[in-house]
Parts: C-alpha cells; structure tokens; sequence
C-alpha cells in the first residue's frame, strides 16, 4: 500500500519511546464517527517529527513529496538521503516524521477481547481474532 489513508476517524498521539525511538498513533471506534476498528501506525527508528496530539479527521500517510521535502529540508536542515524517510501524516500536509517506514494495524474493536492494544510485544501476532496490517510506501 503506498499510502494509509483514514479519514473521517479521530486519531491521537498515544505514545512516543524515546530509548526506542517509536512512535504510535491510534484511532479507537466511537459511536460519534461511527467506526467499529481499532487502528494503530507504528513508526521506528524515528529522528526528528512535528506533529499534533490529535487528528480530528484523520490521516494520509504518505512520503513527502519533492516540494514538501525541499521545504522542510530547509526549514530543518534535513540532507538529500532523508527524503525516501520523511512521512507526512494529515491531508493538509503540516506534520511529519523522519523515520523508517511506517506500518499498520487495524481489528474490530468488539473482538479485540481485553487487548489494548495491537502493537504489543507481550502478546502474539497475528492474534486469534481477524485483523488487517500493512507498510506505507
């Protein structure tokens, strides 16, 4: 899949290990947006992200395009090579993050059982119950 696309959903900021450098956002069902999945976006071996606590209409994970980078290039000094690694995240294309390439996940919400979440290392994957998950780019 070359881009994620959510819209319509509120997604948040939900955790960012900085020992790790991961970065997770999520976007759980609600009766308000009418969704019934669970999503979450991982992102690894992140270097630098401007980015909002929430997404009220959702996002478009995609890379930066040629425009976008030369500007955020210069705006945050970032060099030639970052560009395949530069991700933006909502349609209006003000946040980004500088990392590795980002993936997905996404499950109803109603068959999830008592699991938080979906990005667990404690818990195995692929889990008992049907999900769907891919790369962006």
């Amino acid at each position: 899949m070359p881009d994620f696309i959510r819209t319509g959903r509120l997604f948040r900021v939900v955790g960012f290990n900085p020992s790790h450098r991961q970065l997770y956002l999520a976007s759980e069902a609600l009766a308000v947006d009418g969704t019934t999945t669970h999503v979450e976006v991982y992102f690894g071996h992140v270097e630098l992200m401007l980015l909002r606590p929430y997404y009220q209409d959702g996002v478009h994970i995609r890379r930066a395009t040629a425009q976008e980078f030369a500007t955020l290039s210069e705006r945050h000094r970032l060099t030639a090579e970052d560009a395949e690694y530069t991700w933006m995240v909502d349609p209006e294309g003000d946040s980004f993050v500088l990392s590795g390439r980002p993936s997905w996940r996404e499950a109803e919400y109603a068959l999830m059982g008592d699991r938080e979440a979906l990005y667990d290392a404690s818990l195995p994957w692929p889990p008992d119950f049907p999900t769907e998950s891919g790369s962006v780019g």
